[in-house]
């Protein structure tokens, strides 16, 4: 078992050894898939610019005030994957949750191709965060993507 994935499952700081093995587990066959590195790179991009946009991240999600189809593309996705991820992690089947972020991929891609988070209007900037705050979130389910290593 990589240490990466084993820090990026005891990073969430659960409660129990069998529910964090069943993580280490499904992660460890699924860390070295295409989708995976490209999440990781994504999710690890995602949480240095939240940190260091400390301060200006929008208190809620605002969809009128998205100006690219790839802000609405992801947003559509995460909300789409949302309940099915939370169901997958309830019933500790880790390999769906991942499966289901791994359709996250391309909006993902997308959205870093063609968005450029930092504006310089703080509404906007502040509305980004907001979409990449709830993108980290939702992969904060299953492990601190942020300490894969990518290759």
């Amino acid at each position: 078992v990589r240490v990466d994935v084993v820090e990026a499952v005891l990073a969430l700081d659960l409660p129990g050894l069998l529910d964090s093995d069943a993580r280490i587990q499904a992660l460890s066959a699924f860390v070295d898939q295409p989708a995976a590195q490209a999440l990781a790179a994504a999710n690890k991009r995602c949480a240095n610019i939240l940190r260091q946009a400390e301060g200006e991240i929008g208190a809620e999600l605002d969809a009128a005030r998205f100006r690219h189809k790839a802000e609405a593309g992801l947003h559509n996705a995460i909300e789409a994957k949302r309940e099915a991820v939370a169901e997958n992690v309830a019933r500790a089947d880790y390999t769906a949750a991942l499966a289901e972020l791994a359709e996250l991929r391309e909006p993902v891609d997308r959205f870093f191709d063609d968005v450029l988070v930092m504006d310089e209007d703080p509404t906007i900037r502040g509305n980004r965060l907001a979409l990449l705050t709830s993108l980290h979130g939702l992969f904060l389910q299953t492990a601190d993507w942020a300490r894969i290593q990518v290759e």
